[in-house]
C-alpha cells in the first residue's frame, strides 16, 4: 500500500514532468471520463493530499482538478515522448497526459475523477490533516483519534479522517518504536501526542526518496523493525516478529518489545 511519502515523491515526479505546460492529448480508460478531451489545459499544480493525487489544470478562467488514488497498486510514470512505456502492462493503463516533452501514464490507478478544483472538499475534504502538508496540525490529528477511545491504535492510525498518510508499514513501525501492542485501545496509550508526532516524523523523514526506511539503513533487508519481517528475530531482542491480521489489513510486531497489557482480554 503506497504511504503519504509514496505519494507525496508520486505528486513530485508529475510536477517535474507535467508543471507549467499545455496537455497536447490525453487518453482516459475509465468508463465515466472515456470521451474527456484535455488537449489545450495547463498543467498548474501537482499536489498529494494523504494518499490522494491532485493534477489541478487550468484553461482560461476555469480550473479543474484530476483526482487519483493509487491504493495497494496504482502507479504515475513519466516518459520522454517516443519512449516506450515499461512502467506496467498496457491493460492496467488507466490514464495518458501529453505534453511536447513528456507523457505521464497511470497505471491501475483508482477513483479518477475530474471535478472543479473549487470542489476539491468533495474528494478529500473529510481527510484528517495531511502528515506532509501545510495543514499538519498534530493536536488536531490526537483530538480525531481520541474521539473513538475503545478504537485499537493501530486502526486509529490507519484511518485517514484522523491523519491523512499512515499506511502499514508506518502503522507497524511505529507501534513497535512506541512499545505498543497493536490492539491496544486507544484510551490505553500512554502518550498519544508522542506516538502521532513520531508517525510524522517517519514519514517525513522518507520525503524525496523511493527507499522507505525506519531504522536509517538503507540497505535491502535492514530498513524496518517489525514490518515484513515475519518470524525473523527482533531487532532489539531477537524475539520471533509475528504477523496477523488486524481489521481486514495485516500487522506486525515484536510480542516481547510490544506486550499485550495484562488488562486486555
Amino acid at each position: 500500500m503506497p504511504e503519504g511519502d509514496t505519494v507525496w515523491n508520486t505528486a513530485r515526479v508529475l510536477e517535474k514532468a507535467l508543471l507549467g505546460d499545455v496537455l497536447t492529448g490525453s487518453d482516459f480508460r475509465v468508463p465515466r471520463l472515456a470521451t474527456t478531451d484535455l488537449t489545450g489545459w495547463t498543467v498548474a499544480e501537482s499536489a498529494s493530499r494523504g494518499k490522494h493525487l491532485l493534477l489541478r489544470l487550468t484553461r482560461d478562467d476555469r480550473a479543474m482538478t484530476l483526482h487519483s488514488h493509487l491504493r495497494m497498486e496504482g502507479a504515475w510514470r513519466a516518459y520522454a515522448p517516443g519512449e516506450r512505456w515499461t512502467g506496467r502492462p498496457a491493460h492496467l493503463i488507466r490514464v495518458v497526459l501529453k505534453t511536447k516533452r513528456a507523457v505521464a501514464v497511470g497505471y491501475h490507478l483508482h477513483e479518477v475523477t475530474l471535478v472543479p478544483t473549487a470542489e476539491e472538499d468533495s474528494l478529500v475534504g473529510h481527510l484528517g490533516p495531511d502528515l506532509l502538508g501545510d495543514d499538519w496540525d498534530p493536536a488536531e490529528a490526537v483530538r480525531r483519534i481520541a474521539a473513538k477511545p475503545q478504537a485499537s491504535i493501530a486502526e486509529a492510525l490507519l484511518d485517514q479522517r484522523n491523519l491523512a498518510g499512515v499506511g502499514n508499514l508506518y502503522k507497524a513501525e511505529t507501534l513497535f518504536l512506541r512499545g505498543l501492542w497493536p490492539w491496544t485501545p486507544v484510551a490505553d496509550v500512554p502518550d498519544l501526542d508522542g506516538t502521532v508526532r513520531l508517525a510524522q516524523k517517519l514519514v517525513a523523514s522518507n520525503r524525496g526518496r523511493w527507499t522507505q526506511t525506519t531504522t536509517g539503513s538503507l540497505r535491502r533487508g535492514q530498513t524496518s523493525y517489525v514490518y515484513g519481517r515475519r518470524a525473523q528475530p527482533c531487532r532489539r531482542c531477537g524475539t520471533a516478529i509475528e504477523k496477523a491480521d488486524q481489521d481486514e489489513r495485516v500487522t506486525y510486531w515484536c510480542p516481547h518489545c510490544q506486550p499485550k497489557p495484562a488488562t486486555s482480554p
